[in-house]
């Protein structure tokens, strides 16, 4: 759990991480906030679990655990706290739920979604099951507990290739992330489609295609804003720029950089590498919290791609969510059930 600093200290955390990026008085205040929320939390033995992509501010000062959507599934897990904060999206949020029937879980904002996860309904994971009989299916844990419910297994960026390996299946339907899918089968070396509605033909199919990954045309809108063109200018102004790329880039983007990960496994390579600078081909805002975390290090940023749906959660929503005990996400248990297993297999994974 974090440690309780006093409002005075909590500015004093914030000021030496992020005075050169906040005035002071934006510093104050959200010190004043973070130690309410803090006090709170502990009152209500309630645990907060901050996303990579949360903004500097609330990162650093509330979160009991940070990290990417593995890792924070994991801490839902095995939590004892009788309620969860999400700081994230809502699907985290529902994971967390999926995991926990019996807690609280709470989001600080309902406007919290994800546009991947709206890519896809469970009527569309019904379909391919049907053109596709037999295919178990993977779904990105980017998607809704109805999605991961008609799902076999879920997966995440760090572990998408280990999944689909993992199920020895000669196809697999891999949904919604179409860069992510694409990535998967260039690292695992199989062929994808991307079947257009109503196909295959009703009596059949063609047999004669070559394919063992089936994907969907999903995409995350922040992600798929970065280009090679990026990239290349990037490394006209700084050649020795060392780029991570998120494996929901697209598959020519992944390619031109020189790591790709998922965000806590970009966290540990800016951590464990001295190069001279780094770009991060992700949400900024986790650009933002790496440098305050490691001030050493040389970070640029392309600031003007921003996750809308992340940018949700505030200081502000947080605190009121716990005072009000506000916007709790409830998941149908016959749902729940169901994608429990996915989930679960999936943790099996690592």
């Amino acid at each position: 759990m974090i440690a309780e600093l006093s409002v005075d200290d909590m500015y004093l955390k914030m000021k030496a991480m992020l005075g050169d990026v906040a005035p002071d008085f934006e510093l104050r205040y959200k010190a004043e906030l973070a130690c309410e929320i803090n006090r709170i939390k502990k009152k209500k033995n309630a645990v907060i679990l901050g996303h990579n992509y949360m903004e500097p501010a609330l990162f650093h000062s509330v979160p009991d655990y940070t990290g990417d959507s593995l890792e924070l599934s994991r801490k839902a897990a095995r939590t004892a706290a009788d309620s969860i904060v999400f700081c994230g999206v809502k699907f985290m949020a529902e994971t967390a739920k999926i995991l926990n029937p019996t807690k609280t879980v709470l989001l600080p904002s309902v406007e919290a979604g994800c546009s991947l996860a709206a890519s896809i309904t469970a009527e569309d994971v019904r379909t391919l099951k049907r053109r596709f009989p037999g295919a178990p299916v993977v779904s990105y844990v980017n998607t809704y507990a109805d999605v991961k419910a008609e799902s076999d297994i879920c997966c995440t960026s760090s572990n998408a290739a280990a999944v689909v390996e993992s199920l020895r299946a000669s196809t697999v339907i891999f949904v919604p992330d179409e860069y992510l899918a694409k990535n998967v089968a260039r690292e695992t070396g199989k062929h994808i489609i991307f079947p257009a509605l109503g196909w295959p033909p009703a009596q059949g199919g063609d047999t004669g295609l070559d394919y063992q990954l089936i994907g969907w045309r999903g995409r995350c809108e922040v992600h798929e804003k970065f280009t090679v063109d990026d990239i290349e200018r990037v490394r006209q102004q700084f050649p020795d720029v060392v780029i991570l790329a998120h494996p929901e880039c697209s598959p020519e983007v992944v390619e031109a950089a020189d790591f790709s990960g998922s965000t806590s496994a970009m966290v540990r390579y800016v951590e464990r590498t001295a190069a001279p600078r780094y770009l991060l081909l992700t949400e900024c805002a986790m650009g933002d919290n790496i440098a305050a975390a490691n001030p050493e290090k040389n970070l640029l940023r392309l600031c003007s791609v921003r996750c809308p749906h992340m940018n949700r959660i505030t200081l502000e929503d947080t605190l009121a969510s716990l005072q009000r005990h506000q916007h709790v996400i409830e998941v149908p248990e016959e749902i729940r059930v169901r994608a429990l297993q996915a989930v679960e297999r999936m943790l099996a994974i690592g």
